[in-house]
C-alpha cells in the first residue's frame, strides 16, 4: 500500500468534463408508527426533507469533494426542478455553462422516502427523451474548448436520451485525438457505442445483460466478450458486497476485494468509483492503482447511507490506517494536505534542528495527544533530518501526522491552521500564542536562510 501513500500525497488540483444526465434527487426522511387505515401501507410520519443533484450531477458533486475543477455538460428542463438542480451544482464550484434547457423536457426528479435508514418507496418523475438534433449541435460546437482544458473526461449515462450515439463516438473520438483518457459509467445493452473509451464501468448485471450470458457463465467469459465487444483499453466491473474486477485484453484479471467495516448503502457507490478513477488517471496513476483507490473510497461510501461525498481526508485517513508511513508529508504534498487538514481540529508541535529521541520529547508527545477531540501534528523545522528519527515519530501512535521543513513559511502557515500551537526548548514546553509567535519560533530555530513572508 505504500506505493498508494506516495500517490495521494502527490495528488494535484486537475479539470474534468463530465457529461450525462443530471438528476434532482430529494430524500423524505421520517418515522412509521402505524399502518394507514386507507390501505394496507405503512405511515411515513415525515421529519426532514433534502434535496441534491443525482445521477451525473452525484459525480460531479463527487469530483468537486475531491478538489477537482469541474466542467459539466448536461440538459435541464424549463421548470424549477432544473434551476434548483444548475443552482446547487454552481453552489459547490461546479461549471454548468455548458447546460442547455429543452422546453419539452421534464428535469428528472428521483424521490426517495426513508423511514429507519430503510428504504420504504421511490417515485420517479421523468421523461425519457432523444436530445433534439439543434442542442445536439449545440453542445457539439463547445465541446473543442471543453476538451482543451480538462485533463479527463467522465461520461455518466442513465440511458435518459440525452447521450445520443453520435454525440458520445464524437465527444470520445474528440478526446482520443487530445490525449485525454475517457471513463464511462455505460447503462443499455449495447455497449459498442463506447468503443475507444479507456476505461468502461458496468457493474456486474448491466454487464451480463450486455453481453446477453446467462448467471451461469463465468465473469472472465463475460468481460472478454464485452472486452471484444466495446474494444475500450480496461474493463472494471463492480461486484457490490464482493467488490470489483479489472479485466485487460491479453492480462490476468485482478480482483479487488470489499474492506468496508459495515455495509449500509450501496447507493451512488458507483459515482464514487467513477470519480476516483478519474482523479487518479488524470494524476498519472496506473489503472491498477486507479482501482485499489477507487475501491477504498467505495468502501467508506457504503458504510454510510444515501448518496454521499467522500473526500480526500477520509481517503487519506483509510490509508493512514492501511499504512502509518502516509502520516509524512512536506511542502510538495501542499495539496494533499490542505485537504488532509479540513475541518479538522489539530494541536502543532515544533521541533528545531538537531532535535533527537528523548524522553522530554516522548513525555511531549504523549502529553499533546491526549487533548480530548484534537490530533496531533508534528512540524520537523530540520532542513536535514534523519530517517530514522522522521520514521520513529511515524510510528508512534500518538503522532497523525508529521510535516517536513518548507521553503516558504507564507505556505506553511496558510496550510497549518491549528487550534494549539507549542514549540519544545529543551525539557520544557512552551505554547504559542498566534501566527506571530509562530513566525518569530520558526525564524529562531535557524530559518534565516528560507524565504520568509509575513502573514496577511
Amino acid at each position: 500500500m505504500t506505493h498508494l501513500a506516495d500517490a495521494f500525497q502527490h495528488f494535484r488540483p486537475f479539470t474534468v468534463l463530465v457529461i450525462g444526465d443530471f438528476f434532482f434527487d430529494t430524500y423524505i426522511t421520517g418515522r412509521v408508527k402505524r399502518i394507514s387505515p386507507e390501505a394496507p401501507v405503512p405511515v411515513l410520519e415525515v421529519l426532514r426533507q433534502e434535496s441534491r443533484p443525482g445521477g451525473a450531477g452525484n459525480v460531479a458533486l463527487n469530483l468537486a469533494a475531491i478538489g477537482a475543477h469541474v466542467l459539466a455538460i448536461g440538459r435541464m428542463g424549463y421548470d424549477a426542478e432544473g434551476q434548483q438542480l444548475k443552482h446547487r451544482l454552481q453552489a459547490d464550484g461546479v461549471d454548468v455553462s455548458a447546460f442547455v434547457i429543452q422546453s419539452s423536457y421534464q428535469t428528472p426528479v428521483k424521490r426517495r422516502f426513508i423511514a429507519d435508514s430503510q428504504q420504504l418507496l421511490r417515485v420517479d418523475f421523468e421523461t425519457v427523451e432523444p436530445l433534439p438534433f439543434e442542442l445536439e449541435e449545440q453542445l457539439l460546437s463547445l465541446l473543442p474548448s471543453l476538451m482543451e482544458r480538462s485533463q479527463i473526461v467522465a461520461i455518466s449515462d442513465y440511458g435518459k436520451g440525452f447521450l445520443t450515439r453520435s454525440l458520445i463516438a464524437k465527444t470520445i473520438q474528440m478526446a482520443q485525438s487530445s490525449g485525454v483518457p475517457v471513463i464511462v459509467d455505460p447503462k443499455g445493452l449495447d455497449f459498442t457505442k463506447y468503443r475507444g473509451a479507456t476505461v468502461l464501468k458496468p457493474n456486474a448485471s448491466e454487464a451480463y445483460a450486455a453481453a446477453n450470458m446467462s448467471s451461469s457463465s463465468s465473469l472472465d467469459e463475460v468481460a472478454q466478450h464485452l472486452l471484444d465487444l466495446s474494444r475500450v483499453d480496461q474493463l472494471l466491473i463492480t461486484r457490490s458486497e464482493a467488490g470489483m474486477s479489472l479485466f485487460e485484453s491479453g492480462k490476468a484479471r485482478k480482483d479487488f476485494p470489499v474492506r468496508s467495516r459495515e455495509v449500509k448503502d450501496v447507493t451512488g457507490a458507483g459515482d464514487t468509483v467513477l470519480s476516483f478513477i478519474c482523479l487518479a488517471l488524470a494524476n498519472g496513476l496506473d489503472m491498477d492503482q486507479a482501482a485499489q483507490l477507487a475501491n477504498i473510497a467505495a468502501c467508506i461510501s457504503v458504510e454510510r447511507l444515501g448518496c454521499v461525498q467522500v473526500t480526500l481526508a477520509e481517503l487519506a485517513q483509510r490509508l493512514f490506517e492501511m499504512n502509518r508511513n502516509m502520516k509524512i508529508f512536506d511542502e510538495s504534498h501542499s495539496y494533499a494536505l490542505r485537504h488532509l487538514l479540513k475541518d479538522k481540529s489539530y494541536s502543532l508541535l515544533i521541533l528545531q534542528h538537531g532535535q533527537c529521541v528523548t524522553n522530554a520529547l516522548l513525555r511531549a508527545v504523549k502529553q499533546l495527544s491526549t487533548v480530548e477531540g484534537h490530533q496531533l501534528m508534528v512540524y520537523i523545522n530540520d532542513a536535514y533530518p534523519t530517517d530514522e528519527f522522521v520514521h520513529l515519530l511515524a510510528s508512534l501512535n500518538e503522532v497523525d501526522m508529521i510535516v517536513l521543513q518548507g521553503e516558504s513559511l507564507k505556505n506553511l502557515c496558510s496550510i497549518m491552521n491549528p487550534y494549539e500551537m507549542y514549540c519544545l526548548e529543551g525539557d520544557e514546553i512552551r505554547q504559542l500564542h498566534q501566527a506571530a509567535d509562530l513566525l518569530s519560533t520558526l525564524r529562531s530555530y535557524g530559518l534565516k536562510n528560507q524565504k520568509i513572508s509575513t502573514l496577511s
